[in-house]
């Protein structure tokens, strides 16, 4: 089986004394891609990827939880250990977090990892298999102690890295198509993220093989994606159509979005063309009789220029 796996990083600096930066600031990586930024001196969300946005726009409660870490929680969290910490460096104090979890969608395992460097050295680290924090500098030893016997703190910690939902799934809007009336209906889904979905015809809610051509699914332009699946009808009789659908699935097995086989909601432009075809015959029957209209007349006329005239020899 192919290997899928999301990760989900963050990647946050809290800093004191340091000229030209902000106290504090924190990015969102996913999967490797940079979705989304803030820092105290905007006090501003900046989601850097389309769909970074319309997790925003479409999820106040996502939008909430990110505003409360950004300009509240996490920088009073960085605020009380830097001054925790002054009292071993007098001068700059910069510290920064690694926080992530990675997903594999095969087996479901959820990883994570939590990380502290302190002036730019390694500094706390927790670890997930005891539960437990080890101390990577003597001055980090004080701080482990309170956290391991105290596990609300670690709790917050936990809780300022791992998302409300880790995979905030987006799904496509889809639509039949078909070229021409004899040309396989395609099914087309676009718009869904992450790329862990498939799409396949059934009929009788049981999935085809036969007949059916898979498509591979393909990049869009906003980070999202797009995959389609055709159908070949050629065969079908109008009693037929409604015995097939289309479904888009997630990979957790459950079907999201079927949607039926139906002409009435087929995209295509082959009735266009097919009546701007017909108007073309029209008009060019039209322009025909029109011709041969003015031969008769032409005919008639010349008939009548050297009929015999009555009374002539």
């Amino acid at each position: 089986n192919q290997i899928m796996k999301h990760s989900l990083k963050y990647f946050v600096t809290g800093s004191s004394g340091v000229p030209n930066i902000p106290e504090f600031m924190g990015v969102l990586v996913f999967n490797g891609i940079q979705a989304g930024y803030c820092d105290s001196n905007n006090m501003t969300l900046k989601p850097k990827q389309d769909w970074a946005k319309k997790i925003l726009q479409t999820s106040p409660e996502q939008k909430e939880w990110y505003d409360h870490m950004c300009f509240k929680e996490q920088p009073n969290f960085f605020k009380n250990m830097i001054s925790h910490l002054k009292q071993f460096t007098k001068s700059v104090h910069v510290l920064q977090r690694i926080g992530g979890c990675e997903r594999d969608e095969n087996t479901g395992e959820l990883t994570g990892l939590v990380h502290f460097g302190y002036n730019g050295e390694d500094f706390l680290e927790f670890n997930l298999e005891t539960l437990t924090w080890i101390a990577l500098k003597p001055e980090a030893d004080l701080i482990r102690q309170e956290w391991d016997a105290d596990r609300t703190d670690f709790g917050q910690i936990f809780s300022s890295y791992v998302p409300i939902q880790f995979l905030h799934l987006f799904l496509p809007s889809v639509s039949l198509v078909q070229k021409t009336p004899s040309s396989p209906v395609s099914c087309h889904a676009t718009g869904f993220y992450p790329d862990r979905a498939v799409m396949f015809w059934r009929k009788d809610g049981e999935e085809l093989h036969d007949g059916v051509d898979p498509g591979e699914i393909l990049p869009n332009n906003d980070e999202t994606f797009q995959m389609s699946v055709d159908l070949n009808v050629s065969s079908f009789t109008p009693e037929e159509w409604s015995r097939y659908d289309c479904a888009f699935q997630l990979s957790d097995g459950e079907d999201n979005i079927i949607t039926s086989l139906n002409k009435t909601v087929i995209r295509t432009n082959w009735v266009e063309n097919i009546t701007k075809g017909e108007r073309k015959s029209f008009d060019s029957f039209c322009l025909l009789g029109l011709w041969i209209l003015v031969i008769v007349v032409f005919e008639c006329f010349i008939l009548f220029l050297f009929a015999p005239k009555a009374g002539s020899k």
